[in-house]
């Protein structure tokens, strides 16, 4: 597969679904099925770093993730501590710098602390940021961003899309190019709803943990061989 790199995708983004599905299937628990999910995350994040896409966003727990059962909730919790205490020396070796979105006030003060040292440790590596969206959901993004307007006074001529922009959780990416979703589900499910206003979707039935390497590549080659107008008349060129 011979991938161009002088047209790959700035942002990409990826809905991780089919863990809890995938353990279901060979009769395990839910649990199974993130572990074997994390596996998965970071062969996608190496990999998107070694082909030079500068920015990626993971969609990791949502707002709407609380309903799910209290031991599930506990073990991805657990799960996110112990992968921002054991993985420095990964996104170390990757340069990769690491940002949280969604809401961090609404974690557990443990969670809040590992994620806010994560950051820190890796502000100035010099690669591809990686985005975690932890307690994220696109529309509770974008009320606090009006929020934060309101209570920093804004007037209504202060307003524009990029003001908006720079008030979201990720001011320092751009808007998503590509965005991918495992698991056979066609929505976004509320996930970075300002971002990808253009972004190429697509929609794939493998479950995230069987999700390998080859088929991200084979995802972007098809982002290259998409026509993106973005509501012109004629491809805009790159």
């Amino acid at each position: 597969m011979a991938l161009d790199k002088n047209n790959l995708p700035l942002h990409v983004a990826i809905t991780m679904d089919g863990n809890g599905r995938w353990a279901t299937q060979r009769k395990l628990p839910r649990s199974a099925g993130h572990d074997k999910g994390l596996h998965t995350v970071k062969a996608i994040v190496k990999a998107a770093a070694d082909l030079g896409i500068k920015h990626l966003t993971l969609y990791i727990f949502s707002t709407e993730n609380w309903k799910r059962t209290e031991a599930e909730v506990g073990f991805l919790m657990n799960l996110i501590h112990t992968h921002l205490k054991q993985e420095l020396d990964f996104y170390k070796e990757n340069g990769i710098r690491l940002n949280h979105i969604g809401d961090l006030s609404a974690l557990p003060s443990g969670i809040q602390k590992d994620i806010t040292e994560a950051i820190e440790d890796t502000k100035d590596f010099p690669g591809m940021m990686l985005n975690l969206a932890i307690n994220y959901g696109g529309r509770d993004e974008i009320i606090r961003g009006i929020k934060k307007m309101i209570g920093d006074g804004l007037t209504a001529d202060k307003i524009t899309e990029k003001t908006v922009s720079d008030y979201m959780d990720m001011p320092l990416s751009p808007d998503v190019d590509l965005l991918i979703r495992t698991g056979g589900e066609k929505r976004l499910s509320n996930f970075l709803l300002w971002h990808v206003p253009y972004a190429e979707q697509i929609y794939i039935d493998t479950l995230w943990p069987d999700y390998t390497v080859d088929e991200f590549y084979g995802n972007i080659e098809e982002y290259q061989h998409r026509s993106r107008r973005f509501g012109a008349e004629k491809a805009a060129s790159k």
